[in-house]
């Protein structure tokens, strides 16, 4: 039986999904979007997307096949587990054999909510939250014959959810330990309002142990985005992101609730990373499994 959070404000068309990232090293990577829709005549659906640096599955489930918890996390579908704990793996199905548990570390929540004030604004298409922005990881799986060992590896969970992802949108992550410890999210798109719209972004970069906000509602402009990357400039802190190299494979998005549009993520593209406080250089790193997505529809009735 499927059950909500907040199921009083779940109101067709809707979605919700959760982004799980886990990768150790420059080596093994590994996505999974779980995912629940329903579309505009009310009918309810759930799926899985797994995610590999060259490879993209899509799996579909019956609306009973899952099961929603938001306190305590919690997200089932079919006979696999997703929590605050770690996951549980037990997929045979379209051509993908998927087994094997991940325990998770502690989580490095964000003190404040990535939306900030955008979260009290009604009728917004799509709303993001970050749920860890990085956490220790033990275990392995098996992938199609293949042995994963995320063994002292290290993952990452946001999760989105409304009825649309935007037309027009910008999405990059990544973290790495040397030669310091970093964990970012940056995200542009074009919010369409009852009146009017805008372009706005929000961004987190956890380094030298703090975070570092940028977002619209804290006055940060978007300087450049496009399909080679992003700056981002809020006072003193300038960050830009620069794709180098990328693999990108499709994925389905949200369109009113159905499942319906084609984006295309990378999930180990080459981005050089540089991040400013004035005239100081906090970092400057080349991540070679960075998530990477830019995605734009010029018509809203197209699918990609």
């Amino acid at each position: 039986m499927m059950s909500f959070f907040k199921s009083a404000a779940v109101k067709a068309p809707y979605f919700e999904g959760w982004y799980f990232k886990h990768q150790k090293g420059e080596g093994e990577t590994l996505a999974l979007i779980p995912a629940i829709h329903v579309d505009g005549r009310g009918r309810g659906s759930a799926s899985l997307q797994v995610i590999t640096d060259d490879r993209a599955w899509w799996l579909e489930y019956p609306w009973d096949d899952a099961e929603i918890s938001h306190d305590p996390f919690r997200v089932r579908l079919g006979r696999s587990l997703f929590d605050s704990r770690g996951i549980s793996l037990d997929i045979e199905k379209d051509g993908l054999s998927l087994h094997g548990r991940l325990s998770y570390g502690e989580f490095t929540s964000l003190e404040i909510d990535i939306m900030g004030p955008f979260r009290l604004f009604s009728g917004m298409q799509c709303s993001h939250d970050v749920i860890s922005m990085g956490h220790a990881l033990e275990g392995r799986l098996e992938l199609n014959g293949e042995t994963l060992d995320f063994s002292g590896g290290k993952g990452y969970i946001e999760t989105d959810r409304g009825r649309s992802f935007p037309n027009r949108y910008l999405w990059t992550q990544s973290m790495w330990d040397e030669p310091q410890k970093v964990s970012l999210m940056l995200a542009a798109a074009t919010i369409p309002m009852p009146v009017g719209g805008f372009t706005g972004c929000i961004c987190s970069v956890l380094c030298r142990g703090r975070e570092y906000r940028l977002a619209t509602y804290r006055g940060a402009k978007i300087e450049e985005w496009s399909p080679s990357g992003a700056v981002i400039r809020q006072g003193k802190y300038r960050l830009e992101a620069e794709v180098l190299s990328e693999r990108r494979l499709p994925l389905r998005a949200p369109v009113e609730g159905s499942m319906e549009r084609t984006v295309h993520e990378s999930l180990c593209a080459e981005v050089c990373y540089s991040f400013w406080l004035g005239k100081e250089l906090l970092f400057h790193h080349t991540a070679r499994n960075a998530g990477f997505e830019y995605s734009a529809r010029e018509k809203p009735d197209e699918k990609g």
